[in-house]
């Protein structure tokens, strides 16, 4: 359960190697955090992220999880739900993918939409209805600013995400008044293992500052969460360029 403040005591990192997922595990262990459950491939990867939280003081477990593996979704997520209520879910994975390659090859792009979109709804389902069942929680997505436009450099990736936001819209929709709490998170940029190597655009930012907004979005109860907040702006505007605008732009 939430502490009287309001904090999650447990989490659930679906993607359990994500810097970010692991940044926000970091931020709310300095708070009240004590049970964080990973989820993601068994790898050295995940172990060895279990043990950086442990030595934060968190009891920390992994979980066998593949977002393509959907059948496999319940009963591997449900046997966390089965050691107790969890407050919080992050939805952190995801597939970048390779563009150029992607649409040169049209089961790498498959793959994509299947890890981000189709492992997503997935899983996002699975947790929401735990979640329902025990009558609380927040269920936070981890979705992108590509999701509102689709660009030419990357409309595999952003595609996929525009769909999950999509979905998550409508499952924070179907939740109200559950006592269910669903958040969906658009970044830009963020410098992680994933973007190294491409050109960083303007307002580029840092796992640690979007677990700081996951956080304060917490406390707020807020439905979207943009990091940076200028990119809502932005994106306002880029929203509504006219298409042979908008294909032109160098990014």
């Amino acid at each position: 359960m939430k502490d009287a403040f309001g904090a999650p005591q447990s989490l659930l990192l679906l993607g359990g190697t994500s810097e970010i997922a692991l940044a926000t595990a970091r931020r709310l262990i300095a708070g009240r955090t004590r049970a964080v459950w990973l989820a993601g491939r068994p790898s050295p990867a995940l172990e060895a992220a279990a043990a950086s939280l442990r030595e934060l003081g968190a009891v920390a477990h992994t979980v066998p999880f593949d977002a393509l593996d959907t059948a496999s979704h319940e009963e591997t997520l449900g046997k966390v739900f089965a050691e107790g209520d969890v407050d919080m879910v992050l939805l952190a994975f995801g597939v970048l993918g390779d563009q150029a390659h992607d649409e040169a090859a049209p089961a790498a792009a498959a793959q994509v939409a299947q890890t981000n979109y189709t492992g997503g709804v997935s899983s996002a389902l699975t947790c929401a209805n735990a979640l329902r069942a025990q009558g609380h929680g927040s269920l936070v997505v981890l979705s992108s600013v590509a999701a509102e436009r689709a660009r030419r450099a990357n409309f595999v990736y952003g595609s996929s995400k525009a769909g999950l936001d999509a979905f998550a819209q409508g499952l924070g929709d179907a939740l109200h008044g559950t006592g269910v709490h669903v958040m969906v998170v658009r970044p830009g940029f963020v410098r992680t293992r994933m973007t190294a190597g491409l050109v960083e655009p303007p307002l580029a930012t840092t796992p640690e500052a979007v677990a700081y907004a996951i956080e304060q979005g917490l406390r707020r109860h807020a439905e979207t969460v943009w990091v940076p907040g200028a990119l809502r702006a932005v994106m306002s505007v880029l929203r509504h360029l006219p298409r042979p605008v908008f294909r032109r732009l160098p990014f």
